[in-house]
């Protein structure tokens, strides 16, 4: 048999194989509800998110002025970018985390938020 049809049926084969295992754990990644995030602020957004929120005093304070609301925050620990440059640093036993956003208005918001490992308390919103 020539090379080029030993190769044909090689390449024929491995595209089947990969469209098999690539739609199979795809349709098995979704019925499991299960994401990859491979990068850290994905990574991080994600974790934030796993856990049950609580809201701090002073959050309470600026979520009261109406200039932003808890879906905001959402949006934000969804969408946000983790600003690592002054975010994973220890905090009153967690670690505290400031993620860039913006509001509804499209006004730049950054939210700090303090990650334990059974909670997420929101710690304080501030306009950029």
């Amino acid at each position: 048999m020539k090379f080029s049809y030993r190769l044909a049926y090689y390449l024929g084969g491995l595209l089947l194989g990969t469209v098999f295992v690539v739609y199979f754990l795809s349709a098995k990644a979704e019925s499991r509800n299960v994401s990859f995030c491979y990068f850290p602020n994905c990574r991080v957004l994600q974790d934030l998110r796993s856990k049950p929120l609580q809201i701090s005093d002073s959050a309470k304070v600026v979520l009261s002025e109406k200039w932003v609301t808890i879906e905001d925050v959402k949006k934000c620990m969804e969408f946000g970018d983790v600003d690592f440059s002054i975010s994973n640093k220890p905090y009153n036993r967690g670690k505290i985390y400031f993620i860039k956003g913006k509001n509804l208005k499209g006004e730049p918001i950054k939210v700090s938020m303090i990650n334990y490992a059974d909670k997420v308390i929101l710690n304080n919103i501030k306009k950029e």
